[in-house]
């Protein structure tokens, strides 16, 4: 499986990268915002079927890219993980309602969001 990790901060890109690398899921595309995953996403050669985002990112914001996402591609074809700083309620209500299919919140670690892909059918125990 392909995943796309969408995060302003370089670094965050790079631990993201390698918890998913720990528990398998080798091929990531990075983006470092929502409008560079929109581009990705449609540019990808193979189908991406995870994408981790952040919520606070400039040009495009995480919510809106899993809005415009979800306005277009069925969520059986890419499940999307939100994962951020954001730890209010109300912020994970949002961003499960707009069609993310888990919330993580940072700082995270590996077992964090192998317990999150776990819940989604993308990893083994």
């Amino acid at each position: 499986m392909r995943a796309l990790i969408i995060d302003d901060s370089r670094a965050m890109r790079a631990i993201m990268r390698r918890a998913l690398n720990e528990l398998g899921i080798v091929d990531c595309v990075e983006a470092g915002n929502g409008q560079e995953a929109l581009l990705a996403l449609a540019a990808a050669s193979a189908p991406i079927g995870l994408a981790m985002v952040d919520w606070h990112m400039p040009v495009m914001d995480g919510l809106d890219f899993v809005k415009t996402v979800r306005a277009t591609t069925p969520s059986a074809q890419l499940k999307i993980v939100m994962c951020t700083t954001e730890t209010e309620i109300g912020h994970m209500v949002q961003a499960l309602e707009a069609g993310a299919d888990e919330y993580v919140m940072k700082p995270f670690t590996k077992e964090a969001i192998q317990s999150k892909l776990q819940i989604l059918g993308l990893v083994d125990g």
